[in-house]
């Protein structure tokens, strides 16, 4: 991680009955193609969400999510699911399967010297998930600014340690 790392502003979320909508903008400086390639290639997601296998990039096609850590039992997460948007270097959206809904990154074209990233997850389940996935996302955003500047994540010293911390500060600002 670099001093220059910009800050990741609080996700937002929206819930109507059991359906929450979170929403994340990042302000990222950094080319559109690169932006592009880390949220939206195989090669580019594994540096800070998770591995993509199969992934196939274009409207229908197949994608496979597997997050490159594990739970206390040695499971490691896996939602696959088909690409729902595809606009090259602009949207690339993925619905996947069971309850992890649909993730939309949303890229718009640069003002001054950063990239605008909108990012929506909709999704079913309770508040407890709900709140476990605005840290998550967090979290794995502040990896993306990682990766982009040259840092990809080491998911072998990954803990939930920060991300906990993050969990809290959601619940707390709810208070």
């Amino acid at each position: 991680m670099t001093d220059a790392t910009p800050a990741i502003e609080p996700g937002t979320s929206e819930t109507h009955g059991d359906l929450h909508t979170l929403r994340f903008t990042l302000r990222l400086p950094h080319p559109v193609p690169r932006v592009w390639a880390a949220v939206a290639s195989s090669g580019g997601l594994p540096g800070w969400l998770a591995a993509a296998d199969p992934f196939q990039p274009r409207m229908g096609g197949a994608i496979t999510l597997r997050r490159l850590t594990t739970d206390q039992e040695g499971h490691a997460t896996v939602a696959s699911g088909t690409v729902t948007a595809w606009d090259i270097e602009r949207i690339a959206e993925y619905t996947l399967d069971g309850p992890h809904g649909r993730i939309r990154f949303h890229l718009e074209p640069p003002r001054g010297d950063h990239v605008l990233l909108r990012f929506t997850n909709e999704f079913r389940g309770d508040d407890e998930l709900r709140l476990d996935r605005l840290a998550g996302w967090h979290d794995h955003f502040r990896y993306l600014v990682d990766a982009l500047d040259g840092y990809p994540a080491d998911w072998s010293r990954w803990t939930p340690v920060r991300r906990s911390g993050l969990r809290e500060e959601y619940a707390a600002a709810e208070r």
